[in-house]
């Protein structure tokens, strides 16, 4: 069969109760979502400076993904019109897949960024491996739309196949690069932080692990109503996983590490930080006014100088 003799797989004619399944999905996913925002803006200050910049990547990340909801709902909801006892889709139902990639694109190299923030990798490795790892996200997600989205409007098997190799070949070099660091820096931190580190880990690639089976369900099978139903929910739920469940996770690391630096006396934090309920450590304010050695001597010289200067 020609590929352009077969739908285009999010025009589908959609019965009730499936169409509504999708919007529900949407409609969680972007209130759990907004949520994490919230969330995520409220405790930016639970954690030191040293790790805030996971902090303010989680806030743009809930920000930019919660937007992309919005717009995905509005896309569902007027991308179909009621005939009968079915939704028949307009054009603009294709933007119900699309969207999500616009948002990937933002999203998943902030999610690197999240991640890198909390490991121990410092200085110029640091910024090589953020700069590597973003941009490697970032086509991973790229060349995973041509096949989806752009070749023959996602219908044309090969080319599914094509660009999700190619897509994989990002995603391998993402995950070599980011469990190398996350391995390098669990010896450096306490047993809870590293358990946290490495579970955050877990749940980031398990999920990624996802997104391609979804993507490959047009490779294998004709995709029908309940197919797009699957797809839809499908990175509904694993879009929540991989932004909040990952999330809340590498928050628990900053702040654990944070108490960990209050402990040894490497940095401070002007409230207690508190864990699972248990009290991690306590509320250390910075010295103000402390002066070097040096600085002191040059001021009681210019004292004494001018002590000499009055005296004459």
């Amino acid at each position: 069969m020609d590929v352009y003799d077969t739908p285009t797989i999010e025009l589908q004619t959609m019965p009730l109760g499936l169409y509504d399944v999708v919007q529900l999905a949407l409609l969680g996913a972007g209130f759990a979502l907004l949520a994490y925002f919230l969330y995520s803006l409220i405790s930016m200050n639970e954690v030191s400076a040293r790790y805030r910049p996971s902090a303010y990547a989680a806030v743009c990340l809930a920000a930019v993904a919660a937007l992309a909801y919005a717009l995905l709902y509005s896309d569902w909801d007027s991308g179909f019109r009621l005939q009968g006892e079915v939704w028949v889709p307009t054009e603009e139902a294709r933007n119900s897949v699309g969207t999500r990639y616009i948002d990937w694109s933002i999203t998943v190299p902030l999610l690197t960024v999240e991640l890198l923030a909390v490991c121990s990798i410092a200085g110029a490795r640091a910024r090589n491996l953020r700069f590597t790892t973003m941009g490697a996200a970032w086509l991973m997600i790229v060349t995973g739309y041509f096949g989806s989205q752009v070749i023959a409007d996602g219908r044309d098997r090969t080319a599914l196949v094509v660009w999700g190799l190619i897509s994989t070949v990002f995603f391998v070099y993402l995950a070599v690069a980011l469990i190398g660091a996350v391995r390098a820096s669990l010896p450096t931190m306490g047993t809870e932080a590293a358990a946290s580190l490495r579970n955050a880990t877990i749940v980031l690639f398990s999920s990624f692990g996802i997104y391609p089976l979804i993507y490959a369900i047009p490779v294998f099978v004709d995709v029908t109503p309940a197919w797009l139903t699957a797809i839809q929910v499908g990175y509904s739920a694993t879009d929540v996983v991989a932004k909040v469940g990952f999330g809340v996770l590498i928050h628990k690391v900053a702040k654990l590490r944070t108490a960990e630096d209050v402990a040894a006396g490497t940095d401070t934090h002007p409230e207690p930080v508190w864990s699972s309920h248990v009290h991690k450590s306590d509320g250390v304010l910075p010295e103000v006014g402390r002066m070097s050695s040096s600085v002191v001597s040059r001021l009681r010289g210019d004292a004494g100088g001018g002590e000499v200067h009055h005296e004459g």
